[in-house]
């Protein structure tokens, strides 16, 4: 049974085409992995397919009462909510229900006999629903999700507005989870999750008995959790039986096979046109010539789709810092109340230093700590002599209304447009993006127009916070191929072991210092 029915969408902004004329199929129960480079317009699709975006053309139709559960983390969380109140949220309706179910009973009191056998008819739909739903189990249930995304441990009466950004996806998606919709939809749900609550979104995605569209450039996980590859390239959307790697194995056969079949046909048309040009004027052979070009004029000429641009990172060294990077003395990090214990860690020239640690035990707040863009709450830091600092944030600033060419211009007043160009190309932006307002530009292509800003100026300490959220595969592993190569440190908070195991000569490991533990 068909869930989902898209036909002939196309889409773009301005002259940049985003889909043309493309048709996809969701049944019940599949698992469909959605993936394509940065760009490419996946978060478009998703926003497309819930009607927050209006395509340009097509036909999107969903089955008849059928519940979306949509994994969006720009939702508003407002001040006052309690995490336990949003994840009760995925049970509204079935509250709705019960208070029905109250003034019902009110009514009873005073209701004729007539009235009285529709009243308990009615209340006896509404309580198999609720016990065929398990809505006297609802604590237990919000207990055991929050528990799994390790939400428990911060207080279910904690106020939202106080979380971090990785605690706030954690509970979106557990209220996602609890409501069990028809039909899950998620848009990079692994980013923010720590290693042990991505293996448990991974066990509940093995076992989802409903369908799901996945967003993810988080490979292994791809790979455990899907059944289909819907891979969108060269604005078509094709589909692919299997997990990820067997989509690959397949993509780059029929690459292969398509560049044999073009590289033959050109060979072929050069013949032709040869032969035309040197016997059109020959009486003799003439016809044949005419012959040949007919053939050229009717031939469905192969395209092969160009290649999305290749990223290149290479960081520029600035002179050697002194021996010690930083030395923390009883640093207690924290904002209005303390996050950690005392922490007393070094980091020595040369290493590659990777924070780790469950969400919201201050990562981010002990490297701004260290940066001095936070106020300790008590202790010190001692930065080194000599450092030149390339910091790569996690995000782009929300209210950011500047093109790319601007906001690395603003960076580097002294480069020409061509140099802007070109810093900006070699990140793998094309014309179109590095046209654009960045705000437009997808996460991965802004967190490009970041690393850009960081590539182009000399330095001997990288302090990269989350670094790998929202790029792709290839923009990954362009970036762990620098980071082997820069002749610097590295200072990195990372959720994704695949990236920093073989590359981190040093782990700091912040579970050992939190308060929140």
């Amino acid at each position: 049974m068909s869930i989902l029915t898209v036909e002939h969408l196309s889409h773009g902004f301005g002259d940049r085409a985003i889909f043309e004329d493309v048709s996809f199929k969701l049944n019940k129960g599949e698992h469909v992995g959605y993936v394509g480079n940065n760009g490419a317009g996946k978060s478009t699709f998703m926003n497309i397919i819930t009607g927050k975006l209006m395509p340009d053309e097509g036909k999107i139709e969903w089955a008849k009462n059928v519940k979306v559960g949509y994994l969006d983390q720009h939702a508003v969380l407002e001040k006052g909510m309690t995490i336990e109140a949003v994840l009760k949220m995925a049970f509204d309706d079935l509250f709705e229900l019960e208070n029905h179910m109250n003034d019902i009973c009110a009514k009873m009191g005073d209701a004729s006999e007539e009235e009285m056998e529709q009243y308990m008819e009615e209340l006896g739909t509404i309580q198999d629903v609720l016990t065929n739903r398990d809505f006297y189990l609802i604590d237990s249930k919000v207990e055991e999700v929050a528990r799994a995304l390790g939400l428990l441990e911060l207080g279910l009466d904690k106020d939202v507005t106080e979380l971090s950004g990785g605690q706030r996806t954690k509970v979106l998606l557990g209220k996602l989870l609890l409501a069990k919709p028809d039909i899950l939809l998620l848009d990079e749900p692994t980013n923010y999750l720590d290693q042990e609550h991505i293996a448990w979104l991974t066990r509940y995605l093995e076992e989802y008995e409903n369908a799901f569209i996945l967003i993810s450039h988080d490979i292994p996980f791809l790979n455990k959790v899907v059944n289909l590859i819907y891979h969108v390239d060269g604005r078509q959307l094709n589909r692919y039986v299997g997990d990820y790697d067997k989509f690959m194995e397949v993509y780059e056969m029929k690459k292969s096979q398509l560049e044999a079949a073009y590289n033959k046909q050109q060979q072929e048309i050069a013949d032709l046109k040869d032969f035309v040009a040197r016997n059109k004027a020959r009486v003799s052979t003439r016809n044949m010539a005419m012959s040949r070009q007919k053939k050229l004029d009717n031939m469905d000429i192969i395209e092969l789709e160009k290649e999305a641009p290749k990223p290149e990172f290479n960081f520029k060294v600035a002179r050697t810092p002194s021996r010690y990077i930083f030395q923390t003395h009883d640093l207690v990090i924290g904002y209005d109340e303390p996050l950690s214990k005392p922490i007393n860690i070094e980091m020595e020239r040369g290493h590659i230093a990777t924070i780790r640690g469950v969400n919201g035990i201050g990562k981010t707040t002990l490297l701004k700590s260290i940066l001095g863009q936070i106020k300790p709450i008590s202790g010190s830091v001692e930065l080194g002599d000599y450092l030149e600092i390339g910091y790569f944030e996690q995000e782009t600033r929300p209210d950011i209304e500047t093109t790319c060419i601007e906001e690395i211009w603003e960076e580097f007043p002294g480069f020409t447009q061509y140099e802007v160009r070109s810093a900006l190309a070699k990140c793998g932006l094309t014309t179109k993006h590095i046209e654009s307002k960045v705000r437009v530009l997808s996460g991965g292509e802004q967190a490009k127009v970041r690393l850009c800003k960081i590539i182009n100026r000399e330095s001997n300490l990288l302090v990269l916070d989350e670094p790998t959220n929202h790029l792709d595969q290839d923009a990954k592993n362009e970036l762990k191929r620098a980071l082997k190569e820069y002749k610097g440190s590295v200072l990195m908070v990372c959720h994704e072991p695949e990236f920093y195991e073989g590359l981190a000569t040093q782990v700091i490991d912040l579970e050992k210092y939190t308060t929140r533990l």
